[in-house]
């Protein structure tokens, strides 16, 4: 049995699976006094490393996107925008405008929640295994417009392009120079 364990973990390290392997001695002993089935002891130890791994790549996600801090539907507060229909933002948590190549507009006066509502958004996009990238409209028009001084814009176009969710905020709020909305456009 001891020859077993020790290839187990020698197994474990190779494969990089290191929660897996912090877990075994704990699960071995469960399946020694027959509290777990073998199978249940192997389900264990795949859902402990797989918890841990898409743990990570959750956070990892969230950071590249620039969706930090975040914010969840869950805490966003329906009773201070009452005018708001609860159902629709959660039908959109769904994620099916994605699937249709669809646009969202969050459109209102300022300190009414759109940004928080779009960061939801990109949060369960991130969660549901899509690649998301948040900016503001003024970051992305500054980005373009150096780009194009650099010859770089065909790239910096297929980088916004490339994400399955692209949220622009605080679209309105900086006056735009015509150069920068024809590069946005």
């Amino acid at each position: 049995m001891t020859a077993t364990l020790d290839r187990i973990r020698g197994a474990l390290v190779g494969l990089k699976m290191p929660r897996a392997l912090e877990a075994l001695d704990h699960t071995m002993q469960k399946l020694e006094q027959g509290e777990i089935s073998g199978i249940e002891a192997l389900d264990a130890l795949l859902s402990e490393e797989y918890a841990t791994r898409e743990t990570r790549r959750i956070d990892v996600a969230l950071k590249t996107a620039k969706l930090m801090p975040i914010k969840t539907l869950e805490v966003f507060d329906f009773t201070f925008q009452p005018s708001l229909d609860r159902e629709r933002i959660t039908a959109l948590a769904q994620l099916d405008f994605i699937r249709h190549a669809g646009t969202v507009h969050f459109l209102d006066p300022p300190g009414t929640g759109k940004s928080h509502l779009a960061t939801a958004l990109g949060v369960a996009a991130v969660k549901a295994g899509k690649q998301v990238h948040r900016a503001t409209l003024a970051e992305l028009i500054e980005a373009l417009v150096k780009a194009e001084r650099e010859g770089r814009l065909d790239d910096k176009i297929r980088f916004y392009a490339r994400p399955l969710l692209l949220i622009l905020d605080e679209i309105g709020y900086l006056p735009i120079a015509q150069g920068g909305a024809n590069l946005f456009f």
